[in-house]
């Protein structure tokens, strides 16, 4: 058996990952600094939108091995990062649409 890694060492500069936000880092920002970094559709947000939130945790994930026809997957990758998990919406939203329609007989 080989003492080889098998897993990628950690490195300082890689610990705020691509959309991630770094809580340390924002409560160190102002006010101002906030709003001026912030997406465009979050500008003129009444400051009491978030009161009535609910917290929503994504249901657990299992990796699996799946076989898609290759121009499904090339569209899904074309639509840049993530693609994976914008498969899964496309599937859960056939479930949530499948298990509301009723059943057809025959």
């Amino acid at each position: 058996m080989s003492a080889k890694r098998t897993t990628k060492p950690l490195q300082a500069d890689n610990a705020l990952k691509r959309g991630r936000a770094s809580l340390a880092r924002l409560r160190r920002m102002t006010e101002r600094e906030i709003e001026r970094t912030s997406p465009p559709e979050l500008a003129g947000l009444p400051g009491d939108f978030w009161d009535e939130a609910d917290l929503v945790v994504a249901p657990p994930k299992q990796a699996i091995s799946l076989r898609v026809d290759q121009d499904v997957l090339n569209w899904f990758r074309e639509q840049g990062p993530r693609y994976q998990t914008r498969m899964n919406a496309v599937l859960r939203s056939y479930v949530s649409r499948a298990k509301a329609a009723p059943r057809r007989k025959g």
